[in-house]
């Protein structure tokens, strides 16, 4: 288990001027680790890494290595729908200091499966660093099959998957015949709970930026085997799993943040914050959890 149990997607900060914030993010990817983030995965999609450069991507990842050091595992989120751009990106991540990479599925070109076999191998044989995948059909329109993940799995860097497909079947298959060592995330928070129960080592969480050390408590509980506890854990947070997402991930999380006390900042267009109806939702199920500042 390279990266840990509980590994934050971290949101990417941003100034006044929607600039990102580097400082602000080594602030955050310390109270990560203070709250119970063993990973912090920096510049996936709850970073808004479809509107951050590369230069942008691989200076907030060299800020976050040198915010945490060695508390953490730091995992860079380089993938895009380009193989050779990936690749680029995944070489220049080795000069910041990361951990390992992740790497989600090409979205909109829609390769087959053996298209998305090649481009996870040509990515891993790029790097000698730990690759995890990351399989997000409703954000990529694209589905990693149990028979293609099963097949990377067997390369020796690719050490990790992360799982939001949904489909429940498919998360047990890839578990039930993976080798040895390959860890399974489950990339919803509402899921974590249930994968776990089947084999999953944990989840890349959004709401821990929030609820991180009742997260970690539910995992510890599960793992010791006190699966009531974990059980009533995890049923106490479903409302702010939910709520979450009550528009595009990470527009409800960042204002989340705020709310607690932590601001982040806004998003980057095309992402829009929430109306106001949607804020007071997410206000009173702050208030409800004990999350307000």
């Amino acid at each position: 288990m390279k990266f840990g149990r509980l590994l934050t997607a971290m949101v990417t900060p941003l100034d006044g001027k929607l600039e990102v914030d580097y400082g602000r993010a080594a602030e955050l990817a310390k109270r990560l680790v203070d709250s119970g983030s063993e990973g912090i995965v920096v510049g996936g999609t709850t970073g808004e890494s479809p509107t951050l450069s590369a230069e942008e991507k691989i200076d907030l990842v060299r800020a976050v290595v040198e915010a945490v050091g060695n508390r953490a595992q730091v995992i860079a989120g380089t993938g895009s729908n380009s193989t050779a751009a990936t690749i680029e990106l995944t070489r220049k991540m080795v000069d910041t200091g990361a951990h390992g990479v992740m790497v989600v599925a090409p979205y909109y070109n829609k390769p087959s499966q053996e298209g998305l076999y090649r481009h996870f191998v040509a990515i891993a044989d790029s790097t000698d660093l730990p690759v995890m995948l990351y399989n997000v059909p409703g954000r990529t329109s694209v589905n990693i099959s149990a028979a293609t993940s099963l097949r990377l799995a067997e390369k020796a860097n690719i050490v990790a998957l992360k799982e939001a497909s949904g489909i429940l079947d498919q998360v047990g298959e890839i578990i039930a015949k993976a080798p040895e060592g390959f860890a399974v995330y489950s990339g919803d928070d509402s899921a974590t709970l249930p994968l776990m129960s089947i084999g999953a080592v944990g989840v890349v969480s959004v709401a821990a930026h929030v609820v991180g050390r009742r997260m970690r408590d539910m995992i510890e509980s599960f793992v010791r085997g006190d699966v009531e506890r974990a059980k009533n854990l995890h049923l106490s947070l479903l409302p702010i799993f939910k709520t979450l997402f009550i528009v595009t991930n990470p527009v409800p999380v960042k204002a989340a943040l705020a709310m607690a006390g932590f601001s982040v900042g806004g998003v980057r267009q095309p992402l829009w914050p929430m109306d106001e109806k949607e804020e007071r939702i997410l206000r009173d199920c702050m208030e409800s959890s004990g999350l307000l500042a």
